[in-house]
């Protein structure tokens, strides 16, 4: 007997019409469906009632600060300089440290000759030691290298020799709230062979509010970043 000619007997339901193929196949992915729409709202619905404090979280894991002693050095972190020189101002003024260290930044394309034909322009150096005099501080105080930075790392790097070279024990670290928690795990990946405290002191003259910094786009943009360069520090650095 031929069994290779022989038609197969064809499938029927209980009535004895034939099965429908196609939406017998399409059933299980039907209900594949129907549990991805189910867990989209059981999603939404957890992001819904928790949104407000998972913001909360977000906003205060970027800050880190600690209880304020008296060190040897304020490091007041190059950037944003109006609210980080209002704080380091404030931590001199309470004799938490003697000297002011602020790192001077790698120069613009073309200030040279900027500088040519505009022979006062300020460098954001310049600035700092500006609103440093404006405020009193004496300018004996405020230290440097004429090394240069472009990065929060490099700071650390160029702060971490001086440090060593003056013998200094114990440093402040001055920058904003939403940069702290990345300057600190910095400096701490560079000074962890050495027997420096490292005390952070982020500057409250950024108003930046963890909890409500989603209403403001100037900080969701900022948070955005400062998240994105955790990461690629965590990748790139291992900080």
């Amino acid at each position: 007997m031929d069994y290779k000619d022989e038609e197969l007997p064809e499938k029927t339901d209980e009535l004895g019409l034939p099965e429908k193929q196609d939406e017998k196949r399409l059933g299980p992915r039907f209900s594949i469906w129907k549990w991805l729409l189910f867990l989209f709202f059981i999603i939404y619905f957890v992001l819904s009632a928790y949104r407000i404090p998972l913001l909360i979280k977000l906003g205060n894991y970027l800050i880190v600060e600690h209880q304020a002693e008296k060190s040897d050095l304020i490091v007041c972190l190059a950037g944003e300089d109006v609210e980080r020189a209002l704080a380091v101002i404030d931590a001199y003024r309470q004799e938490l440290a003697p000297y002011i260290f602020r790192a001077k930044e790698i120069k613009p394309d073309s200030l040279d000759y900027l500088k040519e034909k505009v022979r006062d322009y300020p460098t954001n150096f310049d600035l700092f030691k500006l609103i440093m005099d404006s405020f009193g501080i004496p300018e004996k105080v405020i230290l440097s290298t004429e090394d240069r930075v472009n990065s929060t790392l490099d700071e650390a790097r160029v702060v971490h020799k001086f440090v060593l070279d003056r013998g200094f024990k114990s440093l402040i670290l001055i920058t904003s709230l939403t940069h702290s928690r990345r300057a600190w795990r910095t400096f701490k990946k560079v000074f962890k062979d050495d027997d420096i405290r490292i005390i952070s002191l982020p500057s409250h003259y950024q108003l930046f509010n963890p909890k409500d910094w989603w209403t403001k786009r100037k900080y969701t943009r900022e948070l955005i970043f400062e998240y994105q360069k955790l990461i690629y520090y965590k990748i790139t650095y291992l900080i």
